[in-house]
């Protein structure tokens, strides 16, 4: 047996890579349920063209945060990408195919950055081109996500 497959005391026998990708099959299916099996207590989620003073913490947080954006969507799809993982770092290159039910359809590129500690992603920081998102949305998507419930924001300022 190679190092490489040894299971130490007190070390998950889960892989960070396996984490990661369960996490982004429960999103894809849009899971809310499973998407919080995969995130810490602790977690923090930020878009990072947003910031952090927008973050959401915590696997309920979380859930109320990406619903906001992928709930109304007729249809999501998460692209499978590169997926380079360093120890607890997990890089995710990947790309979202979104819908509208007025028909607008958009193809967002990501790099999503996550740490897996113990078998949950305890970071989670998405990297993305929020403009061209914002130029193929609906005209009104804006409005709507402006009169959302916003108690999910957290200020991670100084913690990612």
């Amino acid at each position: 047996m190679s190092a490489d497959n040894q299971t130490f005391p007190g070390q998950s026998t889960v892989s960070e890579e396996s984490v990661v990708l369960g996490l982004w099959a429960a999103l894809s299916m849009r899971d809310w349920d499973g998407i919080k099996e995969f995130v810490s207590d602790d977690c923090i989620y930020v878009d990072m063209p947003v910031g952090p003073t927008a973050a959401a913490r915590g696997p309920d947080d979380i859930v109320k945060r990406l619903k906001i954006g992928l709930e109304p969507l007729a249809d999501y799809v998460n692209h499978d990408g590169l997926l380079v993982a360093n120890g607890q770092d997990v890089m995710y290159e990947h790309s979202e195919t979104w819908t509208w039910p007025t028909g607008e359809t958009a193809v967002l590129s990501f790099v999503t950055v996550h740490k897996v500690v113990d078998g949950k992603v305890t970071l989670w920081k998405d990297y993305w081109d929020f403009g061209g998102l914002a130029s193929t949305a609906p005209a009104n998507w804006m409005e709507q996500l402006a009169a959302s419930d916003m108690s999910w924001m957290y200020d991670a300022t100084g913690q990612i």
